[in-house]
């Protein structure tokens, strides 16, 4: 808590040093300006663009259709760097840049000063709240810039953000350094908790919403179709041999009794679509527990539905039982929106919903249909290239870890043998282009030192973070995946099935309307900021999007 008290005045001072300000500038004036009195970030994990279009005619109104149909539908709206998972993209989205500037270059990556994996969010000099676990030491402290809400805080003491999550990352990482409370779910005990960087305790509504059951409950539902089956068109039978199973099933197949797959735990919910209704609900109690929005001093609230991720994983893209979690996720969609049109107005927030990665096709599916797919068998490859790296420089390990798709070398132990760092990553790039699923590799030395302009390279440079990437980087083929996916999809890539993902703006002074120019993901925070009249992400090109 000390630690972010420090931050708070740091940055309140770096703020009002930094800027020339009036009486009615300096912060907690910003109720003095017209602005929506609550802005409400939705990422919605895996959520591909596709998945508008493809569910379009089984949505309700007042969900989807509603954002598009009142709303600003950017149909073109793309991730512009790799790696496309969700620490990055949470962090792309909220403080307007890429990995190579924020420091999230993954949801872990090999940390070698500690010789181990670095968690995106983990932080141990901090302590759990609300639980006595590891799962609650959790903080922003390796994020490397401001994010959009810290820049509402610094513009305004007065304005709370918070931000609610199933994953701890889609919580922690949007509420950014100077969050009122960023509050995230235990499997354990099926209660959202958080971490001394925001406070000592839970707030008391967030106490009671534990204590409620709500999670325990949708824990022991039975999973069966909101519609009946026979209407789910848009995907593939029940049972294929593309998805996975609950623990313990035998068939891929509805219904899913989610109380068997877990005994001693509350996991099974955020697998399914009721996780997606915990967040809907958790939201519901923060903005009447916060009274987020009842006044015109500017709030903020992120949301990051998670189960949509979960689902994904196991089942892909074309499963019945994806088809169904969005069907039900546009429900809780509408009942929010309703939400909030009673408790801050209609037209009186402003919402922006996106997401942060998309997902491939599973592999297997994609071969059968005689598109191009495969699995890539990264153990075998690394251990390739171990021995090959031992012929070449002697009898050592040179290889530290594979994380993220990426090798990283011993660079220590290159120094002390006095070995060119630049030469072995040339030899072990040219080693790895011969095995099957690999279109392309690069090197750390090629980027940091060389500009690339456009084309996929430019994205992975994007991600590239000299202190916390790896010295090789492999680039698979399209449709193509490690093979720790036999069933079901992952993410990753720079391909379009990975970048593109929806864009919405809604609510407070927002047009009708709909643009299919290219936009990247890092535009969200500085035109949030532009709209809140308040300053940019410190890392932000500052590229606003424009509704025209």
């Amino acid at each position: 808590m000390l630690k972010r008290c420090l931050l708070v005045v740091f940055f309140l001072l770096l703020s009002v040093a930094g800027f020339g300000q009036s009486d009615s500038e300096v912060p907690g004036k910003l109720k003095n300006y017209d602005r929506p009195k609550l802005v409400v970030g939705i990422v919605i994990d895996q959520m591909r663009y596709d998945y508008l279009p493809l569910y379009w005619d089984k949505f309700q109104d007042g969900g989807f259709k509603r954002l598009v149909g009142e709303g600003y539908n950017f149909s073109n709206n793309h991730f512009n760097y790799f790696p496309t998972y969700t620490g990055p993209g949470h962090a792309a989205i909220y403080t307007g840049t890429t990995p190579s500037v924020n420091g999230i270059v993954g949801n872990a990556w090999y940390d070698r000063s500690i010789d181990g994996s670095m968690y995106v969010v983990s932080d141990s000099t901090v302590s759990p709240v609300g639980t006595s676990g590891s799962a609650g030491k959790m903080s922003p402290k390796n994020l490397l810039s401001t994010t959009v809400t810290d820049e509402l805080k610094l513009a305004s003491s007065g304005s709370k953000v918070l931000a609610v999550s199933i994953k701890d990352r889609g919580a922690v990482l949007p509420g950014g350094h100077l969050s009122d409370g960023s509050f995230w779910y235990e499997d354990s005990t099926g209660n959202f908790i958080s971490s001394s960087w925001y406070g000592d305790e839970l707030p008391g509504w967030l106490q009671d919403f534990n204590n409620s059951g709500l999670a325990r409950d949708l824990s022991q539902k039975t999973w069966t179709t909101l519609l009946d089956k026979d209407r789910y068109t848009e995907s593939n039978a029940d049972d294929t041999p593309y998805e996975g199973t609950f623990p313990g099933e035998e068939q891929p197949v509805f219904p899913h009794k989610l109380a068997d797959y877990a005994k001693d735990s509350y996991w099974p919910v955020k697998a399914s679509p009721f996780g997606n209704t915990l967040v809907k609900e958790l939201a519901k109690k923060a903005i009447d527990g916060e009274s987020l929005g009842d006044d015109q001093t500017t709030d903020f609230l992120a949301v990051s539905f998670s189960s949509t991720d979960y689902v994904g994983h196991q089942f892909g893209p074309h499963s019945m039982e994806l088809e169904d979690t969005y069907l039900r996720l546009d429900r809780n969609l509408a009942d929010l929106l309703s939400y909030l049109d009673e408790k801050v107005g209609k037209g009186e927030y402003l919402v922006f919903l996106t997401s942060d990665h998309g997902a491939v096709d599973v592999p297997a599916e994609l071969k059968d249909r005689g598109l191009p797919g495969g699995y890539f068998d990264s153990d075998t490859v690394v251990a390739s290239l171990r021995d090959y790296l031992k012929k070449e420089y002697g009898e050592a390990d040179w290889i530290e870890s594979y994380t993220n798709q990426q090798i990283y070398l011993d660079r220590d132990l290159v120094a002390e043998k006095s070995i060119s760092l630049k030469g072995m990553q040339d030899k072990a790039a040219n080693f790895l282009l011969k095995f099957e699923g690999v279109l392309s590799t690069n090197t750390a030395h090629n980027f940091a030192n060389k500009d690339y302009t456009g084309g996929q390279q430019a994205m992975y440079q994007r991600g590239f973070q000299y202190g916390r990437s790896g010295d090789v980087y492999i680039q698979l083929k399209s449709g193509w995946l490690d093979s720790d996916y036999p069933t079901g999809t992952s993410h990753g890539s720079t391909y379009n099935y990975d970048t593109h993902v929806p864009l919405l703006f809604y609510g407070w002074k927002v047009p009708q309307g709909s643009s299919s120019e290219r936009t990247v993901i890092p535009q969200i925070a500085p035109t949030v900021s532009n709209i809140l009249n308040i300053g940019f992400p410190s890392g932000s090109p500052a590229e606003v999007l424009e509704f025209e």
